[in-house]
């Protein structure tokens, strides 16, 4: 049986965002951008810490990958439900290719649950690159106005990164966590014939 005992510390940075997820739904329901748009700059920057700490402090764990994939979940769809909101204009003039480019994203969920019963947490170099660019272009967007620039430099490495996870699912039976990209998971074929 689990406790919060049995929690680390990365973990309770991958479970703020859990956490903050409904705080951030009630800040969008009152219109508080600019307080919507500090808290959630504090979910990405949470994001940025806990892996780094899980590997400098050597506990990193399948459960800790896991976790810190469902808190980057969480905060994609805050942000986008933001972004919807305080930028509904700019969603709308821009709302077919979104979700042209979303659908891989779903395409790419559902095979993972179809094989893994779960979603994946490679964190790859592509995907944390994608996470940055994304954050990027949403907490600027949300302080500034969009950037169309950020916004086609996130879409690109969106799909490329989309592209990869993909390739992974198919590369590997069995869930795993960690992998750093088709090269590596290429170079690691022990762990591909598990």
């Amino acid at each position: 049986m689990l406790t919060f005992k049995n929690f680390n510390i990365a973990d309770w940075f991958s479970f703020y965002r859990v956490f903050a997820a409904p705080f951030l739904l009630v800040l969008i329901y009152f219109d508080q951008r600019l307080l919507f748009t500090w808290f959630l700059l504090i979910s990405y920057l949470t994001d940025a810490i806990d892996g780094h700490l899980a590997r400098k402090l050597k506990i990193t764990s399948p459960r800790g990958s896991q976790l810190d994939s469902f808190g980057d979940q969480i905060t994609l769809v805050i942000g986008l439900i933001g972004l919807f909101y305080f930028e509904s204009e700019f969603i709308a003039d821009n709302l077919v290719l979104i979700i042209v480019v979303f659908i891989p994203y779903i395409i790419q969920m559902i095979i993972a649950y179809v094989k893994y019963r779960k979603a994946t947490a490679f964190h790859t170099y592509l995907a944390k690159l994608s996470a940055f660019v994304q954050s990027v272009f949403f907490i600027y967007t949300l302080f500034v106005s969009p950037n169309y620039t950020l916004f086609y430099a996130m879409i690109i490495i969106g799909l490329l990164e989309t592209a990869e996870e993909i390739t992974l699912i198919f590369m590997y039976d069995k869930w795993v966590a960690n992998v750093k990209g088709i090269y590596w998971a290429l170079k690691d074929k022990r762990r591909l014939q598990k």
